[in-house]
């Protein structure tokens, strides 16, 4: 234990089997392992429209992108220190010995790869549109699953799951899924004509929650889902909405991207609720230069900068919080983890409500500055408080010396 005069910060540790054999899939905590270090996985769905895309991602903080089955693109993301995945497809039921054997010629052809990190078997199994039906079932997963371990037992293998379905239906994905992500994307028009994907509401979850903070709650759903037992990555949004629509259905008055401040808070608010990883998907239909893919990679220079600081083991502590009278109810309120660095300590924190709130922080008695350097601010801690103010889903990252 690091004890800070009142201010204790235990490392936490689940013990949990984290191995298949002698590799190491994950930590304990659940943090990616790769090449036995612990890395924060900031990973792409899709190339950036540029001249070298596997170097603009690198250039911009990503350590991870999906890539075709292909050995041109496994070797220029290896090139840029990418890792990367494939996606497999599930074995088709009605041809399953040509399926099967497909299926094994893949695996044999890139699982020695070095740039290939994991596989992906097939997008949100469970979930079909404005149906109760799985997509692809529980047991063609497994049947994937097995076969790939047995050609490549040195891989993990990621399912992405919608962010809908009953967990108990979601818990059936477990014997074919290493890692976990969910994709979620709130940023959405109000009076959009719904489309695939979307309810008849125009919403994508069905949460009671339709704000930005959704985005840590599907997070806390998944850890159920996988029983906290593995790692969880949140999949966010790189896309308008009606930009998915055909050219000559689009409204434009309902393109909306989210703001850079939305950007930042879903990543941030999902590491707050245990993330290891973020993921974007849809910059494909994002026009390439665009101030929200400048904005997107401001998102993800950030996470870059703080890869040690992410990719460290979250502390307990004894902060405690006390809000201050704004004239109106504090929900979820002031969400928040503690990291500790190379002798440093760092407090992350989100507000995860729809309205600004101000709060005093307390419990940090050894501390007299708390240095927010997004914002060029020193706070002062007094006996132990300091007090702050925070925008509606603000975001305030702290070193505390």
């Amino acid at each position: 234990m690091l004890f800070f005069t009142s201010l204790v910060l235990i490392f936490t540790s689940c013990n949990k089997n984290v191995s298949q054999g002698e590799i190491e899939y994950f930590d304990d905590d659940n943090m990616p392992i790769i090449d036995g270090k612990r890395i924060f996985i900031i990973g792409s769905y899709h190339h950036p429209k540029t001249p070298n895309p596997f170097k603009t991602l690198s250039q911009n903080s990503y350590n991870y992108v999906r890539v075709n089955a292909d050995s041109l693109e496994l070797n220029e993301a290896q090139k840029n220190n990418l890792n990367t995945w494939i996606y497999t497809n599930a074995v088709d039921e009605k041809d399953t010995i040509a399926g099967k054997k497909s299926l094994i010629d893949l695996v044999r052809k890139y699982k020695d790869h070095p740039a290939l990190l994991y596989w992906e078997i097939e997008d949100e199994p469970a979930w079909k549109w404005n149906s109760a039906a799985a997509r692809v079932s529980p047991e063609r997963m497994k049947k994937a699953y097995d076969i790939i371990k047995k050609e490549d037992p040195k891989r993990a293998i990621v399912t992405n799951h919608a962010p809908v379905n009953l967990v108990s239906t979601l818990k059936e994905y477990n014997t074919s899924s290493d890692l976990v992500l969910v994709d979620v994307y709130p940023i959405i028009p109000h009076g959009i004509v719904p489309s695939y994907a979307l309810f008849d509401n125009g919403l994508q979850g069905d949460l009671l929650n339709t704000y930005p903070s959704q985005v840590g709650e599907y997070i806390d759903k998944m850890k159920t889902v996988v029983n906290n037992s593995r790692p969880v990555f949140a999949v966010l949004q790189g896309f308008s909405w009606e930009m998915l629509k055909p050219e000559k259905e689009r409204d434009s008055s309902m393109v909306l991207y989210p703001t850079y401040e939305q950007s930042r808070f879903m990543a941030f608010n999902a590491i707050v609720h245990g993330a290891s990883g973020i993921v974007y998907w849809g910059t494909n239909y994002t026009p390439q230069p665009s101030k929200f893919m400048e904005d997107l990679n401001a998102v993800t220079g950030e996470l870059g900068g703080m890869q040690e600081i992410l990719a460290s083991k979250t502390t307990l502590n004894t902060i405690k919080i006390e809000y201050h009278e704004m004239g109106h109810s504090v929900d979820s309120g002031i969400e928040f983890i503690t990291k500790n660095v190379n002798g440093k300590t760092y407090l992350i924190t989100v507000n995860s409500d729809k309205n600004p709130v101000k709060v005093t922080f307390s419990g940090l008695s050894g501390f007299n500055k708390a240095l927010d350097s997004f914002d060029d601010k020193d706070l002062k801690i007094t006996d132990g408080k300091f007090t702050v103010g925070y925008k509606q889903f603000g975001v305030h990252i702290y070193e505390l010396q």
